[in-house]
This record gives C-alpha cells, structure tokens and sequence, in this order.
C-alpha cells in the first residue's frame, strides 16, 4: 500500500492510501496499530511529510562507491549519527540554506528511509524486516563545512539545520517495495541525474541496519533510518558542486517515486 500524510482543508493531520488514479482513501486508527482504509476521498490541502518521526538515525558511508570517492576506508561497524526531528521537511517545500550559521557547502544525498513500525530490540537480521512498516525517499542534506571542519568533531551540527531532512512523496509498505536491497536510487539536480545506482551497493543492508541499531537500544515505532548514499554528491565532484538558491533536487527511489525540494536562502523561504 502506498501511504501518504497530508493537511486536510481543516488544517487537521492525517493519512490516507493513495490510489491508482491519483487520489486518496482516509485511513482511520493508529498507522503503528490497528488502522482502516475507509471509503471516504481524502481532501488533501497540503501533502506533508509521509510520516512524523519519532527518531531521525542516520548511517554514514554506507555504499562502497561513496566510500571510495571520498578516499574513506570501509567501516567496520555502521556510522551513526542523529538528525533532530526539526530537521524533518514536507514534500514541495523548501530546503534552506543557512544564514545565521552561515553555510557556502549545502550537499544533496539521496537516500532509502526505513519506517520502523513496531518496537524492537536486539533484533536478529533475520527477523529485522518483521518490524519494518514502510520505506519513502529522504534527502540527507548536509552542511559539509559544518559537519567536518566547524562542527567539534560531530556530524550532526551539519546534518541537522532546519528543512534538512526531507521525506516522501509517499511511504510505501514493505510487502510492496519488497528486497531494499535491490532498488534502483538516484538525484536529480536541476533536471541533470549526478547520482544513480542502486541499494545493492550498501556496506551494512537494511536488516543489518537493524540488528545493530537494535542492539541493546529500543527501536520505536515512527523511527526513521536513512540508510546512507551513493556516489556522486557534490562535495566529491571537481569542482565540488553545492546547493545554491534556485536549485531544483529531485530523490527517485524504484518502487516509492520521486521526492521534489525546492532551494531557498534563509530568509526566503
């Protein structure tokens, strides 16, 4: 199924199923619990983010080509950081780039979101899809300077600035996007593709994602798991290539669509 989460002419949160022919069912209940897909259309003001987080964990590094463009050595465990929750930007909407901690070296990254949809912990990989609701598209955008040079040795001062993390179109349940591991990714900035591979690539795949964030730490329902991504981001390029103002970035993801941002300076938005 294909879930969407929108603002309806209420100003009221909701979620609904997205059809085949572009329009919407209500889905009434709990989406972590028990939920029905009524028969009601969806009057849909605004589409916002498919899904409000409960938690933003990020995995660094994560697909071999980037590693190799960025002359890093290959992890031996999963590179965690956080994003927080402000961080978190709809469908349509600006990404902004930061004036007051001002930043020349805004980074796109297109990335595969999981959705936990049930509590775990210490999670086998073999059961770790057990307790996946759904995936979307996310873009890890990332303030290079912030996150390696000014940011104390932490990543997540670049990682976390407002409308940094942007997600959907749409989250699509896993029995519909089936193997993770298999699906074609890429970004589109101003219409030019400067990323395109595919999951299969991953260091640590989904299930071991999982397992190891799982361990020994309560993975909430709502917690959302950008997987890391592929080669080709702008700070790797010659010249590097950073987000200006003007900038059109789409995230296409096989099987859950195309995320479409907007880039604004702060101030403008």
């Amino acid at each position: 199924m294909k879930i969407i989460r929108y603002l309806d002419t209420n100003g009221r949160a909701r979620y609904a199923s997205e059809q085949g022919d572009g329009t919407a069912l209500r889905i009434e209940g709990d989406l972590f619990d028990h939920y029905t897909v009524t028969q009601e259309r969806a009057e849909v003001a605004r589409r916002l983010a498919p899904i409000a987080p409960t938690q933003i964990l990020g995995i660094g590094l994560n697909y071999r080509r980037h590693a190799e463009e960025t002359k890093a050595k290959l992890p031996e465990h999963p590179i965690v950081f956080m994003k927080g929750l402000n961080a978190v930007q709809d469908p349509g909407a600006p990404i902004v780039i930061p004036r007051q901690l001002a930043s020349e070296e805004v980074d796109y990254e297109c990335e595969l979101a999981v959705v936990i949809g049930k509590a775990c912990k210490n999670v086998s990989r073999a059961r770790a899809l057990e307790h996946v609701l759904g995936y979307t598209c996310a873009n890890d955008v990332s303030a290079r300077d912030w996150q390696l040079r000014r940011g104390g040795g932490q990543w997540c001062r670049g990682k976390t600035f407002d409308t940094f993390a942007p997600l959907g179109p749409r989250l699509v349940t896993a029995d519909e996007v089936g193997d993770p591991g298999a699906l074609r990714i890429a970004t589109l900035l101003n219409g030019e593709r400067v990323q395109d591979w595919t999951t299969g690539d991953m260091i640590f795949g989904v299930p071991e994602l999982i397992e190891f964030l799982s361990g020994s730490t309560t993975l909430l329902p709502g917690t959302v798991i950008l997987t890391g991504t592929p080669h080709g981001v702008g700070m790797a390029r010659t010249p590097p290539r950073w987000l200006r103002p003007g900038d059109r970035v789409e995230i296409e993801i096989e099987k859950i669509g195309v995320l479409e941002n907007h880039v604004v300076s702060e101030g403008e938005a």
